[in-house]
């Protein structure tokens, strides 16, 4: 398996946002402000949406690419995997 540059990123991402969801179940259990605890919400959805973003194009910058350019996999395979994981943008 190839080394992807942005893994590092994106876990530092997704571990904030679970530090964010443990927050938000606080507030919850506190009731406290529904607007303060939809704007967490929000903000937790945007950061794993994000590094969604990120995984699926550091996927097709990296790992489709390098597939085309050294014929690891043919170009009807290639394809079908773009197709696949654009579904996720």
């Amino acid at each position: 398996m190839t080394t992807h540059a942005s893994h590092p990123e994106i876990i530092k991402r997704l571990k904030r946002a679970g530090g964010h969801l443990k927050s938000i179940i606080t507030m919850l259990e506190e009731e406290r402000n529904c607007l303060d605890i939809a704007q967490q919400l929000q903000a937790v959805e945007s950061a794993i949406s994000n590094a969604k973003k990120t995984l699926v194009h550091d996927h097709i910058d990296h790992c489709l690419e390098h597939a085309v350019r050294e014929g690891t996999q043919s170009a009807d395979d290639t394809i079908r995997e773009f197709k696949a994981i654009t579904k996720y943008l």
